[in-house]
């Protein structure tokens, strides 16, 4: 989709783009993140790219991994979430169900007071989309997972049209300071394919109906290669789901290039209330771009049922 065509573009170093069905918007600056609201929960979310180990140099590679995990750290305390989904934290070995994942275990290592959930045994549990919490904050219930695909409690099966697998994540969190209880649903849509992301959108909307219509407090995020008003997004809101008003973009390049509207998106369903305009940090840490996403972060009064 948008990635694969502006990726492109930049690798020949094109001024012009020819984009159908894109809206290139002005580049809305950085967005700095205040001092969390008190009693509010914050969620983010954050595509992180995955790592090649079988590749030392270049982009992406291990190499490349040791100069972008000082970065990503900082990321990450900036974003001072209490719940952040990621995507494409892999370390991606050829083949699914790798027991690696070196940009989970930095983060665990060097911020002991958060634990992830929506993990577990790569047998048993795709890992590549971990849901990280504050420990003192929220307490893990549940956790699980269902793949884009006409299995999709199959784990690992290939998408629709028998590409790569893509899956949503999910995990069930009681907060510590209300007693309210909600899910986080952290989805990555395919790129590449348009009827993959419907059928996508469309398995997402199957599943969360019965959780919404139970009358749970339900938070959909992630990477959905789609701005507001497509049809992949207007698909999840016919289901019920009200999106935070991101502005600007959050898809980069990797190169800081704000060319397109937002791809990364937080969603609710349920008695969530947004506080104020939802955050996009675009910025550079330590001088280097921790990935080719910015994180994007909001935050929410549950408090009342």
């Amino acid at each position: 989709m948008l990635k694969r065509l502006f990726r492109i573009i930049t690798s020949i170093g094109a001024v012009c783009l020819l984009v159908v069905g894109c809206q290139i918007v002005r580049n809305s600056g950085d967005q700095m993140m205040q001092t969390p609201t008190p009693g509010a929960l914050r969620i983010a979310t954050y595509n992180v790219h995955y790592i090649i180990l079988f590749k030392e140099t270049g982009l992406w590679s291990v190499g490349d991994w040791e100069r972008r995990k000082r970065p990503m750290d900082l990321a990450f305390k900036e974003i001072d979430a209490d719940v952040i989904g990621f995507q494409e934290m892999e370390s991606f070995g050829g083949s699914s169900g790798s027991d690696v994942n070196l940009l989970l275990d930095w983060l665990l290592e060097n911020n002991a007071d958060y634990g992830a959930a929506a993990v577990g045994d790569p047998k048993d549990f795709p890992s590549t989309q971990p849901i990280l919490y504050r420990r003192d904050r929220l307490e893990p219930l549940d956790q699980g997972w269902f793949f884009f695909s006409e299995t999709p409690d199959v784990i690992y099966s290939r998408t629709f049209n028998g590409s790569f697998p893509a899956f949503a994540s999910w995990a069930m969190f009681r907060d510590i300071q209300t007693d309210q209880t909600f899910r986080v649903i952290n989805i990555h849509t395919d790129y590449r394919s348009r009827t993959n992301r419907l059928r996508s959108v469309e398995l997402v909307a199957d599943r969360i109906a019965p959780w919404a219509a139970s009358g749970e407090t339900l938070f959909v995020i992630g990477d959905m290669n789609a701005r507001l008003g497509d049809r992949t997004t207007r698909i999840l809101q016919d289901a019920g789901v009200t999106f935070a008003p991101v502005k600007g973009s959050t898809y980069h390049l990797n190169r800081g290039l704000n060319l397109f509207g937002a791809i990364d998106h937080i969603g609710t369903v349920g008695p969530a209330e947004l506080i104020n305009r939802p955050v996009v940090i675009r910025h550079r840490f330590d001088g280097e771009w921790p990935t080719d996403h910015y994180p994007v972060i909001a935050e929410f009064d549950i408090s009342n049922p």
